[in-house]
């Protein structure tokens, strides 16, 4: 029997309401800082949630020309970027010279033949700004996007309307701009989308169809239908006194998430070709679970038995025991059924509280489809620098959540970080991620 491809991840690139920039965005989460605020791109006064968590200082001058930037929605600048960085932190092209890339052969420290690179992008709500913009008007525009239609034109779709809200314009644009000629692909699983793009490219990599993937969420949900549409099915939290304390994962007094946006990739490549090229290797993701509820639309299953198939899954791919398990980076919403469903799970899995479990969604808030491979990212940042992040807002934990949520900076123990992601139609999605071993 053939050995299994390890699979390293050698390159990590992010933009999000925490920095948009590795150290920043460690920095963010380690000191256990809130990114959730009133909003700003657009007057949310009239909303009955009217705070989220917005990407600060989102500049594309760097990367992309005008006339790109026009053509793409917020969420695929959001990808297109964090994608960018990601390449440049594997050694695979210069930053310097982003703007405007796709020049023959696209990567210009890639050995890698263009049919052999692939891309895996997802989103759950694709080109919401641009939709959003097209039917609402000019006024919920958000920078650096222009408004499809002038104010009061109503819904006057523009010619680029339809490339500017598919949800595939990410690996569309990330593909173009970098020689992509293998797979392109996009994943929408609503929450867990990130999560499961992450583990698609392991599999593209491990069944032989690529030998170098870029693979990532992105996601640009923060407007006004989206707010309201999440505020009346009771999935937001109500605090709009105090947006910094509002979202407290497996907190007693915890009711509901808060609406984020961002991007996140990772650069994945066999651990032989990566050590052949002298990368730098963060981390190996070593297994991946994905499962189904076939519950309900919008609630786990009370009991559990997807989510829990799920990480069971992911652990055996990678072949490991829940004793190997030195960290938890719970999906850790900070609803009311989700917290105490996985919560359970955890410690059916590892035993109450033996475990450490950390949110970054505390922090960040929920950016939905590309919640998971933000997260994604802060679990391999985790076992590269040996810290898991706190869980903020924790004051009374929920007696029903027994599990070790970490509330302060604490050194990680030997051992495997899983990655959850849990999403509304009984998506789910576990990753594995290892340190890195000879």
């Amino acid at each position: 029997m053939a050995e299994r491809v390890r699979v390293a991840v050698t390159g990590l690139g992010v933009r999000t309401p925490g920095g948009n920039d590795l150290r920043t965005f460690w920095d963010t989460l380690i000191a256990g800082r809130s990114t959730a605020r009133t909003i700003t791109s657009f007057d949310a006064s009239s909303l009955p949630v009217g705070f989220a968590c917005q990407v600060p200082g989102f500049d594309t001058g760097p990367y992309v020309t005008g006339k790109q930037a026009r053509r793409m929605d917020r969420a695929t600048l959001l990808a297109v970027c964090a994608a960018d960085d990601a390449l440049a932190d594997a050694g695979l092209i210069d930053p310097s010279g982003m703007n405007g890339l796709g020049g023959p052969g696209g990567l210009a420290g890639a050995s890698v033949p263009p049919e052999r690179r692939a891309v895996v992008t997802g989103t759950a709500l694709g080109g919401n700004e641009t939709a959003e913009a097209t039917l609402l008007g000019a006024a919920y525009a958000a920078p650096p996007s222009p408004p499809p239609s002038p104010p009061g034109a109503g819904a006057q779709p523009s010619a680029l309307y339809v490339p500017r809200i598919m949800p595939n314009a990410s690996a569309a644009f990330v593909s173009m701009r970098h020689q992509i000629l293998g797979p392109s692909l996009t994943v929408s699983t609503a929450c867990a989308s990130g999560g499961h793009t992450i583990g698609e490219g392991l599999r593209l990599l491990r069944d032989g169809s690529a030998d170098l993937v870029v693979a990532g969420g992105t996601e640009a949900c923060v407007s006004p239908t989206i707010l309201l549409a999440f505020h009346r099915c009771g999935a937001l939290s109500q605090r709009v006194n105090e947006p910094e304390c509002a979202s407290r994962p497996f907190d007693a007094a915890r009711d509901g998430f808060v609406l984020a946006e961002g991007a996140a990739f990772v650069v994945l490549e066999r651990l032989e070709d990566a050590e052949r090229r002298g990368a730098r290797v963060y981390a190996e993701l070593s297994g991946y679970g994905r499962t189904s509820d076939a519950h309900h639309l919008t609630t786990p299953d009370p009991k559990g038995e997807g989510a829990e198939r799920c990480v069971r899954q992911a652990l055996a791919d990678a072949g490991l025991r829940t004793g190997d398990v030195a960290c938890v980076n719970a999906h850790g919403s900070g609803t009311p059924l989700n917290d105490i469903t996985e919560a359970q799970v955890i410690a059916r899995l590892c035993g109450p509280g033996q475990v450490p479990v950390t949110s970054t969604k505390s922090i960040l808030g929920h950016a939905i489809g590309a919640a998971g491979a933000i997260e994604a990212v802060v679990s391999v940042l985790t076992l590269h620098e040996r810290l898991i992040h706190p869980t903020i807002n924790l004051d009374v934990q929920d007696p029903e959540c027994e599990i070790d949520v970490v509330r302060r900076p604490r050194p990680l123990g030997p051992g495997a970080v899983v990655s959850n992601s849990f999403a509304f139609g009984g998506h789910n999605a576990s990753l594995v991620f290892t340190s890195a071993r000879p």
